[in-house]
């Protein structure tokens, strides 16, 4: 009882970061669905609703904890193509029916069917889907609709929609497309912009806000119609009560059909790959280290799916754009998730008839961006630095997808990957007798810790991948475990790229996950999610330093510091920072500190988010680590944004006695006695005094930074004087 009153406790108690949250989250799922819905061809307000039941139902009956749920980018191509074909009436039947096949799924505990599709096939799907996304709206965005047979022809159109931009004889057009091209700047140069309170309102709102402004501008200030062409805006949003008198009705009289029958098997594929890839990722982000149910969330995504689908929306899947902005707003629970869906119906009742002021084509430069950042070329060069097998199949996919279908791609994807391992391990039957023998064996060692020994044998890939997963699942991640490959011959890209994750996992967990037994195997490359085979290739590569890793160097022998520019993965002495319980820390380098090694300065490799929505950050941090307890603690420089926090439960702690500290800065921390018991006069003269810095302390160490950037030399010598000084004040302390 006690137990169940201390959630209903904690719950009440985030209740407001939930709500603020679910609120920053609804600023992008509103363009979003617009747009993802307007670009399968469906009403606009589809994608609001599937986001509206998404939200309510997963919240309520979900498995995961900070997920939001939602429309899903990689569905656009299949409900584009169903909705066409079929009709809109018998697409919305489609999709109930990939919802009920969605819920059977999670009933039948099929969570594991991602585990059965190659890493670099899953790649190559989602780089089509992105390619499909970009091709079809491009063109939109430019104002110049265009209609073809395939995505490959709409790529092919897009030399000629660019030089088409120059050649408009109306006017309206011409300001239809300077608006795609001027929303795809924001949503390309925006988020490279390190600003707390800018980054309050997403990209993609700031294009509602000023297409909205844009309009009245001219309707109130020049008092002329709105110059953008009447055929590239926003029509049609009903209201509220119009959803609720129009809902459709699903037609099924094309159930027993190939075409509605491949369109439901489709959108189930499709929505179950994206949406266990995204809770996944998401999961990795979460700071207090849980993991999803996966089958009751897919349960209630079909189940949200079906309940979308007679309201005449989308598909719901978990959303991993979203789902990153939640857990980097303060998210904590599903309760944003729900208020992330409120929030989007008080939209919907305020400013519905304002909607229709936004042009099409800014919608479609947020698609735009979107499709480019699932088909990067960063991909391809991740993809290549992992082996030259892995390109192949990452091509083959996205040729086939593109040309033939998404179901067809994936299993071209599934089938060149396995010919590709016949050819490297130079036996068929080396597979063909061994796949269906148990390869895993695990026991828990009681001597000593405890550790749990998991050896592999005979081969490890896509195909068989679910039988160690089942047994990794059973391992607490708290706990230490081995895993042994020195009798498995061949193991796999998508093995070793789960194996990484799992490591993450035991070590944000605070356990131990180690691979052993690969010493005899080799790679055709260095990466770590490479194949493992005998397929020796030297590396002959060195670089050299740049010119700012020389001052470095040189400002490393004027304060007699050891200096290295090598990369560093073992990161772990940040785990326990506040500031990075939401971020993946990729390495650090560039590494300066003096010979006890309790000062270091470093520039660090870090991101928010994951996949589509992953911001990859450097900046240049100080590390001090102390031979003494202090509390943990994080101060700020206070600013408007702070006391925004203070109603979201964030609460600054009072000195008393130091008004002027207590109005400068933003003070936080769990045992608030002892905070304010460490902060005598000394170190409180002492901030007061000096820059302002960003200040984490672990109960050990403690973490200096000012600005989420690399330091020029200058900057690096201030810091490094700073956390010096600083040093000595708490050594100095009583405390």
């Amino acid at each position: 009882m006690s137990q169940k009153k201390n959630k209903t406790k904690l719950f009440l108690k985030t209740l407001p970061k939930n709500i603020f949250s679910g609120f920053v989250v609804s600023l992008i799922a509103l363009p979003l669905g617009l747009g993802l819905a307007m670009a399968s061809e469906a009403p606009p307000i589809a994608g609001i609703i599937a986001a509206v039941v998404g939200g309510i139902v997963v919240s309520i009956l979900g498995g995961s904890n900070i997920t939001i749920a939602g429309p899903g980018n990689g569905l656009v191509g299949v409900l584009l193509i169903a909705i066409t074909t079929l009709g809109l009436n018998s697409a919305y039947a489609a999709i109930i029916c990939s919802g009920a096949l969605l819920l059977l799924l999670g009933f039948l505990r099929m969570g594991k069917l991602a585990d059965f599709f190659p890493s670099s096939a899953i790649q190559g799907m989602l780089a089509a889907i992105g390619l499909i996304i970009l091709g079809k709206q491009f063109h939109i965005m430019l104002a110049n609709k265009i209609f073809r047979d395939n995505s490959v022809d709409y790529l092919l159109e897009i030399p000629n929609s660019i030089t088409a931009v120059f050649n408009f004889d109306d006017k309206g057009l011409t300001y239809a497309a300077i608006a795609g091209i001027l929303s795809l700047s924001i949503m390309v140069f925006y988020p490279k912009i390190r600003n707390k309170y800018l980054q309050l309102i997403p990209a993609p709102m700031w294009i509602v806000i000023l297409s909205v402004g844009f309009s009245y501008y001219c309707e109130l200030i020049l008092k002329q119609p709105n110059p953008i062409s009447s055929n590239y805006m926003i029509s049609d949003i009903p209201s509220v009560n119009e959803i609720i008198t129009q809902i459709p009705k699903p037609d099924f009289g094309e159930i027993t059909s190939l075409s509605f029958m491949g369109s439901v098997f489709a959108l189930t594929l499709i929505a179950s790959i994206e949406s266990l890839l995204s809770i996944k990722a998401v999961d990795k982000l979460d700071p207090e280290k849980r993991r999803s149910n996966v089958n009751k969330d897919i349960k209630a995504l079909g189940l949200a799916t079906i309940g979308s689908g007679f309201l005449g929306g989308l598909n719901v899947v978990t959303v991993i754009a979203r789902s990153s902005v939640n857990v980097n707003n303060g998210g904590t629970n599903r309760a944003s998730n729900f208020f992330h869906a409120t929030f989007l119906v008080v939209f919907i009742l305020l400013f519905s008839t304002q909607l229709t002021r936004i042009p099409l084509p800014a919608l479609m430069a947020i698609l735009v961006f979107t499709g480019y950042k699932l088909a990067s070329p960063d991909t391809i060069a991740k993809i290549f630095s992992i082996g030259k097998e892995q390109l192949i199949i990452f091509f083959v996919t996205l040729f086939i997808t593109l040309k033939v279908g998404l179901i067809t791609g994936i299993a071209s994807g599934v089938f060149v990957t396995f010919i590709i391992h016949i050819v490297v391990n130079k036996s068929f039957f080396f597979f063909l007798r061994n796949i269906l023998k148990p390869n895993v064996l695990m026991f828990k060692e009681e001597s000593g810790l405890g550790v749990y020994y998991v050896s592999v044998k005979h081969f490890c890939s896509f195909l068989n991948y679910s039988r160690l997963k089942r047994k990794l699942d059973a391992i607490p991640e708290h706990k230490d475990a081995i895993i042994d490959f020195s009798m498995c011959e061949f193991v796999d890209h998508t093995v070793m790229e789960n194996l990484n994750n799992y490591q993450e996992l035991f070590t944000k967990r605070d356990g131990h996950f180690e691979v052993i037994g690969l010493d005899m195997h080799d790679t055709d490359s260095q990466h770590p999610f490479a194949l493992r085979r005998l397929l020796p290739v030297p590396n002959i590569f060195k670089s050299n330093l740049t010119k700012r890793q020389t001052n470095l160097e040189e400002l490393a022998k004027n304060y007699k510091l050891a200096y290295t520019s090598t990369k560093r993965k073992d990161t772990h002495f940040l785990d326990h920072f506040m500031f990075f319980k939401t971020k993946k820390i990729h390495h650090i380098y560039n590494q300066l500190s003096n010979y006890s090694k309790d000062i270091i300065l470093f520039d660090i490799e870090f991101s928010e988010g994951e996949f589509i929505s992953k911001e990859v950050i450097r900046a240049t941090m100080l590390h001090i680590a102390l031979d003494k307890n202090i509390p943990e603690f994080t101060l700020d420089r206070e600013g408007f944004l702070e006391k925004v926090y203070a109603f979201t439960g964030y609460k600054d702690i009072p000195l008393e006695n130091y008004s002027d500290f207590s109005k400068r800065f933003f003070l936080l921390g769990e045992d608030q006695d002892s905070i304010k018991s460490f902060f005598g006069n000394d170190l409180i003269q002492f901030f007061e005094s000096n820059p302002y810095y960003h200040v984490d302390s672990n109960g050990n160490n403690i973490l200096v930074f000012s600005k989420e950037r690399l330091a020029s030399n200058k900057e690096a010598k201030t810091l490094l004087n700073f956390g010096k000084r600083l040093r000595e004040v708490i050594y100095k302390s009583k405390h």
